[in-house]
């Protein structure tokens, strides 16, 4: 190509280089040579992962996070395991009670505490492998003696780490314990009334038992008693016992006592009975969302019979964003 056939001003003047003159370097050959790879690459990475972001949302919807990890390399659960990244519910099951149920009964567990009052049974979740065990404060409160049972049957004994009365949180650990699947605590602000979840826990002693319902209401103010000091057995599940509450003025399955606390809970119509205190509350990605503490029961008001005692389609639950907050406080061996 001749000077009189370059384009107009594609090459302009050059400075000059030490030899007092202006002029051009040697031209480039035309077309201009391609940029190097390595500039190439990082011109165009996010112009390539916005367009598979793009297609990610548009094919897969609710898989895009997913997708997106795996393209940056940062995929902590691999698809090719079949499980729903964050939970241990598989993707073939995901949404339905079969799949929460199989998924989380392993990190549900019974548990048995023994005092002057006598025996009671009620339920806990595990949350790290090495024993930590989130239950109520009314299941263990004033126990002299803790034994856990796991999904397969095998047994531990088990000390308080710490309680928090006012929460109705107990934080227990199992003695020798390794290797335990633990449960995904998830984010309780993010659930709305109608959402279907699954309950389970040990009513009656009935080790493992999974109930199924919807969020009936956020926020419910609950009252229950913080120990057993009134003599009547509170906090005791179990033998036709019922954990009394009040809500709304009125009392339910019996007489608080003088010491209580107020909570915010979550309602559900999942089926909870006497031993499933401690439980998990879980959501269909096999998450847990709440503590379960309270029910309703239309035995009667003393607690004294269990028959026609049973649930009613009204249980409570500790939110678990208000375990997460007081984790801290739990595992420092706090109590109050």
């Amino acid at each position: 190509m001749t000077e009189s056939q370059r384009p107009s001003g594609e090459y302009p003047m050059y400075p000059s280089y030490g030899n007092g003159d202006a002029s051009y370097p040697p031209p480039p050959s035309y077309p201009p040579a391609p940029e190097p790879a390595a500039h190439r690459r990082r011109a165009r990475r996010p112009v390539a992962l916005l367009a598979a972001v793009a297609i990610a949302a548009g094919v897969v919807g609710g898989g895009t996070a997913a997708f997106v990890e795996q393209l940056t390399g940062n995929d902590t659960n691999s698809t090719s395991s079949g499980v729903v990244p964050g939970t241990t519910v598989s993707q073939s099951s995901k949404g339905t009670v079969a799949g929460v149920a199989q998924a989380v009964s392993p990190m549900i567990v019974e548990v048995n505490a023994t005092s002057t009052a006598g025996e009671s049974t009620g339920s806990g979740v595990v949350i790290t492998s090495d024993g930590e065990v989130v239950t109520n404060n009314h299941v263990i409160s004033g126990a002299s003696s803790i034994k856990v049972t796991l999904s397969t049957g095998k047994t531990y004994n088990a000390r308080v780490v710490g309680t928090d009365p006012d929460k109705d949180l107990a934080l227990i650990k199992l003695r020798g314990a390794s290797g335990l699947k633990t449960a995904t605590l998830g984010d309780s602000s993010a659930v709305a009334v109608g959402d279907q979840v699954v309950a389970i826990g040990s009513p009656e002693g009935l080790t493992g038992t999974v109930t199924s319902g919807i969020v009936s209401a956020l926020d419910r103010d609950v009252t229950v008693a913080k120990d057993d000091s009134s003599g009547q057995g509170q906090g005791w599940q179990g033998g036709g016992r019922q954990w009394p509450f009040e809500f709304g003025g009125q009392q339910f399955n019996g007489d608080t006592g003088n010491s209580t606390t107020t909570y915010k809970a979550i309602q559900t119509d999942a089926s909870l009975n006497p031993g499933n205190s401690g439980g998990a509350l879980i959501n269909m990605n096999g998450e847990i969302i709440g503590i379960n503490s309270a029910m309703y029961s239309a035995s009667s008001s003393d607690g004294s019979s269990s028959a026609g005692a049973g649930s009613v389609g009204l249980g409570f639950a500790i939110p678990v964003n208000t375990l997460k907050a007081d984790l801290g406080t739990l595992r420092a061996g706090n109590s109050s």
